[in-house]
C-alpha cells in the first residue's frame, strides 16, 4: 500500500511517499481502508520535532511514529475477533493520536476505542475533518473552561480548524460567542454562527473593552496578559494552540497567576476520547456542528499540503484524500 513515511524531523519535504507493507489487525484491532484524513497541528509537532518538550512523547532524535496522520474517515476492511462493536463495511471515523497515529496512509489498523460510525450525513471528508479539532473544541470548553449556558465566551483563532468547531460548540452549549480573525475570515465566523465578530486587524484586544467567562485561545501569539485583561473575575482562559512563547507563558506563568489572582490561566493537551468523540458525532447528526473545509489535496501532494497548513491562515480544516 502507499504511505506518506516520515524518517526524520524537519520541513514538509522530508516527507515522502512510499509503498510499504499493508498492514493486518490483530485479535483487538480493526483495519481501515482511509477514504480521507485530515492535518492538525499535532501533525506539524511530529513532523518538526518541536516544540522540543514534545520529542519526550515523539521521539527524542527521530520520529517514534513513521507513517503520520491522526484524523482518518473510512470503511471498515476487516476486524480481530475481539471487536465488538465494528463489523465489515462499517463506515468509521476517528483520532488516532492516542494510538500510534499512521492516518496517512491507504490503510491503518486501530483499537476500537479510537473509532465511532462516521455520521450518515456527512461525506467522508468532513468526517477526517472532524475528530481531532472536534474533540479538542470540546475539552476546551467544556472541561477546562467549565462553559455554561448564558456565558459570555471569546474565541481566538476562531477561524481556524479547532475555532470552527469552537464556535459552534460553544453555541451548542447555549453561550454568547465572539469570535476573533482576520478580515477575510469574517463571513465565515458569521456562517457558522459566531453573535459577534473582532477583526483582529483592525480592533487591538488589549484595548477591547468587553469582558468574558472563557477565553479560548486557539491560535495567535498574544501575551498572557492580553488574555487576563479580558476576562472577568473569575474568569478562564484556555491555551489550545499559538506561538511557542505563549505556550511557555501559559505553562510556566499560568498557574502563579491563577493561585494569586481571581482569574484561572490554563493549558489544553487535547487527548484522544471514544466518549468525547461520540459526542461530537452527535452534534453533527443533528446540525449542530457543520465541519468546515478549506482545501483537498491527495496524498501524493502531502508536502503542499503540509507547507499550506503551517502558514496558518487556513479557513478551517485541510483535508487529505485518498
Amino acid at each position: 500500500m502507499k504511505a506518506i513515511v516520515c524518517e526524520k524531523y524537519g520541513s514538509p519535504d522530508v516527507l515522502e511517499l512510499k509503498e510499504v507493507k499493508k498492514p493486518w489487525p490483530t485479535k483487538d484491532q480493526v483495519l481501515v481502508k482511509v477514504q480521507a484524513a485530515s492535518l492538525n497541528f499535532g501533525n506539524l509537532v511530529l513532523l518538526k520535532g518541536k516544540p522540543f518538550l514534545a520529542r519526550f512523547a515523539f521521539g527524542l532524535t527521530k520520529p517514534k511514529y513513521s507513517i503520520p496522520g491522526g484524523d482518518i474517515a473510512g470503511t471498515v476492511e476487516a476486524v480481530g475477533e475481539n471487536i465488538q462493536h465494528f463489523k465489515v463495511g462499517d463506515e468509521v471515523f476517528g483520532d488516532l493520536s492516542g494510538c500510534g497515529w499512521g492516518g496517512f496512509a491507504e490503510y491503518v489498523t486501530v483499537p476500537e476505542n479510537a473509532l465511532a460510525l462516521k455520521p450518515t450525513n456527512i461525506s467522508f471528508d468532513e468526517a477526517a475533518a472532524s475528530p481531532m479539532a472536534g474533540v479538542t473544541a470540546l475539552q476546551g470548553l467544556r472541561d477546562k473552561g467549565e462553559i455554561k449556558s448564558g456565558h459570555k465566551v471569546l474565541i481566538y483563532g476562531a477561524s481556524g480548524g479547532v475555532g470552527t468547531f469552537a464556535v459552534q460548540i460553544a453555541k451548542s452549549f447555549g453561550a454568547e460567542v465572539t469570535g476573533v480573525c482576520s478580515t477575510r475570515n469574517v463571513e465565515i465566523l458569521r456562517s457558522i454562527g459566531a453573535d459577534y465578530i473582532i477583526d483582529y486587524t483592525e480592533d487591538d484586544l488589549a484595548q477591547h473593552k468587553e469582558r468574558y467567562d472563557l477565553v479560548l485561545g486557539v491560535n495567535g501569539s498574544n501575551s498572557i496578559s492580553v488574555y487576563r485583561h479580558v476576562l472577568k473575575l473569575n474568569g478562564k482562559f484556555v491555551h489550545v494552540g499559538g506561538s511557542e512563547s505563549q505556550l511557555y507563558q501559559t505553562l510556566f506563568l499560568g498557574p502563579f497567576i491563577s493561585l494569586t489572582g481571581n482569574k484561572k490561566i490554563s493549558s489544553l493537551l487535547q487527548r484522544a476520547n471514544q466518549n468525547d468523540l461520540n459526542v461530537v458525532k452527535e452534534l453533527l447528526e443533528i446540525g449542530k456542528v457543520k465541519p468546515i473545509i478549506d482545501k483537498r489535496f491527495k496524498l501524493s501532494e502531502i508536502t503542499e499540503a503540509f507547507k499550506y497548513f503551517q502558514e496558518g491562515h487556513a479557513q478551517g480544516k485541510v483535508v487529505i484524500t485518498l
